[in-house]
């Protein structure tokens, strides 16, 4: 184990690491302990995997899971024991099929209840994208370009093509004890997040409640709004890489994500369980104790550094919250 610079103690790995390609045949829609593990993993390991999309499609189409939003995994990770923290790198994230969809309108959650009524209806064509349904629509993914564009309806004024920017909807470990909550919603486990920073290059770190972890990952999305406004983004099949590690007694409460260029603790929790105040506050104290515990910052001039660097985002609609502190505003 090695100590890093914040006081953790850090799992690296005792052999060569090694690079596992997983493919999975079964899918789960909850982030529980008890399914069967897909793959075990040591501390400093890759894995190259794929996901499905939201609706259970894969790259070519297929439907091997049903919606919604089905998960690869679990990956058990040698050494990752309750208390610790698990920390997962997403090396590569990158679409790997030519189209998309999306929901045809912003949620109500997301609209003043008068504003929606006789604007526009909520379906569009009847099995365009998925038999039975209506209410969604389909996007061209230019692979080459890293563009999406919506195919119909067609806009008068926008070409409503814009740049892809790859992120994981769902990633989280098994809940603590039985529960088993589905992969729509999130909380203090990860989860159905839907953040759209979780993407290539992002690391994040999850608190660990069972022995190796549990990793599941799933729901990729070629493009979202901040919050989630229409209830999905452009929901398309993933190739993954990532590699985990494990910070032992981090004792986390929260989800925490790290970019190239912010600190990010997110209050995560279930949309329309609580108001948004409780997420906010969430992150906050998350991010109060991080810059004190890791940083060595005083209580008080990490609240005073929040008060003037801090910067929120609102995660999903009436759900979570996440508060991000630019590194260039940290101490040396």
């Amino acid at each position: 184990m090695l100590k890093s610079a914040a006081g953790f103690l850090i799992v690296a790995a005792v052999v060569s690491a090694e690079t596992h390609t997983v493919a999975s045949s079964t899918y789960y829609h909850t982030f529980s302990s008890a399914h069967p593990v897909l793959k075990r993993v040591r501390a400093g390991d890759t894995v190259v995997t794929k996901t499905l999309d939201a609706g259970g499609q894969d790259q070519a189409g297929a439907r091997p899971s049903e919606p919604s939003n089905p998960l690869t995994g679990p990956f058990f990770v040698e050494g990752a024991e309750p208390g610790d923290a698990l920390v997962v790198h997403i090396r590569r994230l990158r679409m790997n099929r030519n189209w998309g969809w999306s929901n045809f309108r912003l949620g109500l959650f997301s609209l003043t209840a008068d504003s929606i009524e006789g604007l526009y209806p909520r379906g569009y064509k009847k099995d365009l994208v998925r038999p039975g349904s209506d209410s969604y629509v389909p996007w061209d993914i230019d692979l080459a370009r890293g563009v999406v564009r919506l195919r119909e309806p067609v806009s008068r004024r926008s070409r409503m093509e814009f740049a892809a920017l790859p992120m994981l909807g769902c990633i989280g470990v098994a809940a603590p004890g039985e529960s088993a909550p589905t992969s729509a919603i999130s909380g203090p486990y990860g989860g159905n997040m839907d953040y759209n920073r979780i993407g290539e290059g992002a690391t994040l770190m999850l608190p660990v409640y069972h022995s190796g972890g549990l990793l599941f990952i799933g729901d990729g999305h070629a493009l979202q709004a901040d919050g989630e406004p229409t209830g999905t983004g452009v929901e398309t099949s993933m190739d993954v890489e990532f590699t985990v590690q494990i910070r032992k007694q981090a004792r986390l409460a929260n989800p925490r994500l790290e970019t190239a260029d912010y600190l990010i603790s997110i209050g995560s929790q279930p949309e329309f369980a609580s108001s948004l105040d409780r997420a906010l506050q969430m992150a906050t104290t998350d991010m109060t104790r991080w810059l004190a515990r890791d940083y060595d910052m005083e209580p008080w001039a990490a609240h005073l550094l929040i008060g003037v660097e801090g910067r929120y985002d609102v995660v999903t609609v009436a759900g979570s919250m996440a508060l991000r502190i630019p590194k260039s505003a940290l101490p040396k």
